[in-house]
């Protein structure tokens, strides 16, 4: 038995299965773990959602929740303020089981914790300020009030937003509640204390900045397991400082990575150009 972790599909749905290929998975004994971000941009988020869904209801895989994929129950929830012209979530708006795939998505985790190894995994990082353990009780916080009945309404009125960017223990309600899901689903860099920095994306360049790589710091206070992450397409496959980037660009044209806990070994498979959203061409001056 392996576990892979496989890093972000956004709809790639045929690259995905020629990956699974690739690794020789065997279902009946082989675990899968999804990083997140399972929809949007690529061109088969349905398929992706449903073969996503059919394995963790089987008990073959585990995913948390990306930012695309509360993107995803926003757009389902009525919140259009975020919608992109290069999202593809249409097919799954208008499918028929829309309503038991967005009833199973908003019940999927934050953060998962393997059973034998030290390892856990989530879509963007953990704050350095934060153990594992705590962690771990401030995803399930998101957990239980995603799963009230309410659920939309926090999704559409209050989840969305930047502020606040510090994390301190007294913080309450929403503004609690926003900061662990902008930790979880979206952090890239931050400062040694956890102050969230979103308008930085590409590959870090200045070492002097007091906005790092949330996992270079080295009073990181969760460094006692490995982290699984996907999220930083342009961070490219890192190994390093306990830590393993799995997001290498597919949906860009980059590659499509699975991860084998068990072996601590990467497989990749070169992404075809259909999956990158089409661009506007530039107007001739």
């Amino acid at each position: 038995m392996t576990t892979y972790a496989i890093g972000d599909l956004q709809g790639c749905y045929d690259e995905l299965q020629a990956l699974l290929k690739h690794i020789n998975y065997q279902p009946d004994s082989d675990h899968l773990w999804f990083v997140g971000d399972i929809v949007n941009r690529g061109p088969k988020s349905l398929a992706c959602l449903r073969f996503v869904k059919q394995l963790c209801e089987q008990g073959k895989a585990d995913m948390v929740l990306g930012n695309h994929d509360f993107h995803l129950l926003a757009a389902y929830s009525g919140l259009d303020k975020f919608t992109s012209k290069s999202d593809t979530l249409r097919d799954i708006l208008e499918a028929d089981d829309v309503d038991e795939l967005m009833d199973w998505l908003r019940l999927q985790p934050l953060m998962v914790t393997h059973s034998f190894y030290h390892a856990v995994m989530v879509h963007a990082g953990i704050p350095p300020q934060w153990s594992i353990s705590e962690a771990r009780n401030y995803a399930q916080e998101v957990h239980n009030q995603l799963a009230q009945p309410n659920w939309q309404d926090f999704i559409a009125k209050k989840l969305f937003g930047s502020e606040p960017r510090e994390w301190d223990n007294s913080l309450a309600g929403d503004d609690r509640l926003r900061y662990i899901v902008n930790a979880f689903a979206r952090m890239r860099f931050c400062t040694a204390n956890g102050k969230l920095e979103f308008k930085l994306k590409n590959a870090p360049k200045d070492s002097d900045s007091k906005y790092q790589p949330w996992f270079v710091f080295p009073k990181r206070r969760n460094k006692d397991y490995e982290i699984f992450f996907g999220h930083w397409s342009t961070l490219g496959a890192i190994d390093a400082y306990h830590i393993h980037s799995t997001d290498t660009g597919c949906l860009w044209g980059g590659k499509m990575t699975a991860y084998a806990l068990d072996s601590k070994q990467r497989f990749t498979i070169d992404c075809e150009q259909q999956c990158k959203p089409k661009l506007k061409k530039k107007k001739s001056l």
